[in-house]
């Protein structure tokens, strides 16, 4: 059967973007079109965008201008999150917002027959900011990628940081059914994968638009352990404001849970993380640690700093930069603030970009330092990692993946008896290095 056309795909931002960009390829497939990997071989160029920050935005812009130079017979279709938000038209043929994600396929291949521009304001009526919104769900969806699955179980916020422009772009929080979390979870399954990944783009928010607490988040969680050939759930961020001791006590009685937590903090300041409308401050935060960290012995402790918000000082930087020591927060992804236009915080006053840049550095270098102590930590001791590739090196064949706590592991393995890739294999942490820990198969 011959192929309806070729499709290739760039995505920018976060891991539901991925997900999502993952969605559509299968939609394409599925319609009997050819995916590849160099634009310049497509018929259509798909660029799923993001703009979270204004440096997102730029880079969607980019990344679609230089899509069309390299192929300028290609149809250029938008999608995702800087689509949904432009203020006039980007350089695309399709410009599809974040709720036409599904009907990609249907407004492909409406333009190719009509020829006529289309953007997501003549597709739909309804303004981006809504009271409510409908989870938009794909099924089960096979990224292309690595031995671990990705599992979107909600959409949207409530939060209106000043800083974010994601509520305005994604709506409300819309959250998926328990019932097609379990049937993908049991297909992911029976595909051989043994990690899930839970995520969303506020998960802790998951049930809230039913009225529901976050018991009904604990409730996935729980579902998914209960699916046979699934050995390990991680989490997506998770917001120290939703998490409750009843919900930390249960996700404790979840024996595939991994001893991994991505708590967002983005200042360690309390009077940026009131500018930024957080709605924690630093003594919560270190409460809600201290209620992992009795729950889950050993954990990892990873989060998201914003460097140089608006109206930051010497002082409130010096607070955050403690305050990831006093919390033992074992690595932070560091980013310099970027003004998005639209956001409360685009109209404070600005710190400037030698100062956000020099802050950043210094952030970075302790987020190494600590990574580096903490796999220290592991030294000697028994971790089950997840295989997901296998590098030559000088001396020989070494396998590669996560282990629970994820933290990067290289271990060497003979030819004769190479484990396979998406197995769980038992390794001795030897010692550590830049980039994780040399381990020994056992």
């Amino acid at each position: 059967m011959s192929s309806k056309g070729k499709v290739w795909f760039s995505t920018l931002g976060c891991r539901v973007n991925q997900y999502e960009t993952d969605a559509a390829r299968e939609l394409f497939i599925s319609s009997g079109y050819e995916i590849v990997v160099d634009p310049s071989q497509a018929d259509i160029c798909i660029v799923n965008t993001c703009t979270v920050t204004g440096e997102a935005d730029r880079k969607s812009r980019q990344r679609l201008r230089g899509a069309a130079r390299l192929n300028p017979e290609a149809l250029i279709v938008a999608m995702g999150c800087a689509s949904e938000m432009a203020s006039g038209e980007l350089d695309a043929d399709i410009v599809l917002g974040t709720r036409d994600k599904n009907d990609i396929v249907t407004r492909v291949e409406k333009f190719l027959a009509d020829k006529k521009v289309l953007t997501h304001k003549s597709l739909h009526a309804r303004p981006a900011l809504s009271k409510s919104d409908v989870f938009h769900d794909f099924g089960t969806i096979i990224s292309p990628e690595g031995s671990r699955a990705f599992m979107k179980i909600e959409d949207g916020c409530n939060n209106f940081c000043t800083y974010c422009i994601i509520p305005f772009a994604r709506g409300r929080v819309a959250s998926r059914s328990r019932e097609s979390i379990t049937e993908e979870a049991r297909n992911l399954a029976s595909l051989g994968f043994k990690e899930i990944i839970v995520s969303g783009i506020e998960v802790c928010s998951y049930g809230s638009d039913r009225g529901e607490g976050i018991e009904s988040f604990l409730g996935v969680l729980q579902d998914i352990a209960a699916v046979s050939g699934i050995e390990r759930i991680r989490l997506g961020s998770l917001e120290p404001s939703s998490l409750t001791d009843e919900f930390i006590e249960g996700m404790s009685g979840i024996k595939q849970m991994c001893p991994h937590f991505h708590l967002s903090l983005q200042s360690g300041s309390d009077t940026v993380l009131k500018r930024m409308n957080r709605k924690y401050d630093t003594a919560l935060y270190l409460d809600k640690v201290g209620l992992l960290r009795k729950a889950f012995s050993g954990m990892k402790l990873t989060t998201d700093i914003i460097c140089g918000f608006p109206g930051e000082t010497d002082e409130e930087f010096e607070q955050t930069y403690e305050f990831v020591n006093k919390c033992g927060i074992d690595k932070v992804h560091v980013f310099p603030y970027s003004v998005r236009e639209g956001t409360k915080a685009a109209s404070m006053k600005q710190v400037s970009g030698t100062v956000k840049k020099v802050r950043t550095d210094r952030l970075r270098k302790l987020s190494d330092e600590r990574e580096v102590k903490y796999a220290g930590t592991l030294t000697g001791k028994r971790l089950e990692v997840l295989v997901e590739n296998f590098n030559e090196y000088n001396d020989g064949i070494y396998g590669v993946g996560y282990s629970r706590e994820y933290v990067y592991c290289l271990f060497k393995v003979e030819e004769v008896n190479r484990p396979q890739v998406g197995s769980i294999v038992e390794v001795e942490a030897c010692e550590p290095y830049s980039a994780g820990l040399l381990c020994r198969l056992l």
